[in-house]
């Protein structure tokens, strides 16, 4: 079975200034959509033709198959990410709040902490919240690179930090951009789910 590209999990004008329906056209519409069309013209007629989109990502991984674990990975990066995005303003709550005062003084502690780590992220890839065992954890990953790839890694929130998520609404102002989804943009109820330790699967198909 083909993999899809995605509806948005809302419409592409929600955001207004924060980002535009333009980003959205080209980030969603264009590049997303060219993965899947990557992913699905190297699958087709082979063994992993009808696998899912995490046994893809790990079985090219292994193989040491660069060109299709690139094009798998960032399939489920970027449906990740458009759920991590919340036209609405929202805080983290109940045991994640709990967590974030726990492992980092407070949410704006952690705010700064994924602020600076995806800043000085050089060059194109993704930073992370995730959960190690019971200690979540910020740090980012190059290109394509995923944390559904490494094992006791669980994704909980991610921020595109490739040119072309922010470039047409902040040009090269990578610092701005991140200021505006972390200050009001983030769902920290998607956050708070992903808890469970299934988030990878929130992004699967097949």
């Amino acid at each position: 079975m083909a993999f899809v590209l995605p509806e948005l999990p809302y419409a592409k004008d929600a955001f207004g200034d924060i980002l535009s329906a333009e980003t959205f056209d080209y980030h969603h519409g264009k590049h997303h959509n060219a993965y899947v069309t990557q992913a699905n013209d190297q699958l087709a007629g082979t063994d992993l033709a009808d696998a899912s989109l995490l046994t893809v990502i790990k079985a090219a991984k292994d193989a040491g198959n660069k060109k299709l674990f690139n094009a798998a990975a960032q399939i489920w990066n970027h449906t990740f990410y458009w759920h991590c995005l919340s036209p609405v303003k929202q805080e983290p709550t109940g045991k994640l709040a709990e967590m974030i005062t726990r492992d980092f003084g407070s949410t704006a502690d952690l705010l700064a902490k994924l602020k600076a780590e995806s800043v000085g992220h050089f060059a194109s890839g993704w930073g992370w919240l995730v959960l190690e065992g019971d200690t979540l954890k910020v740090t980012s990953f190059h290109d394509a690179d995923t944390p559904v790839a490494y094992e006791g890694v669980k994704p909980l929130l991610t921020l595109d930090v490739w040119e072309h998520a922010y470039y047409v609404d902040y040009r090269n102002a990578r610092p701005n951009y991140l200021d505006a989804l972390l200050n009001n943009a983030i769902n920290w109820e998607f956050v708070s789910q992903n808890l469970d330790g299934a988030g990878a699967s929130r992004a699967d198909q097949g």
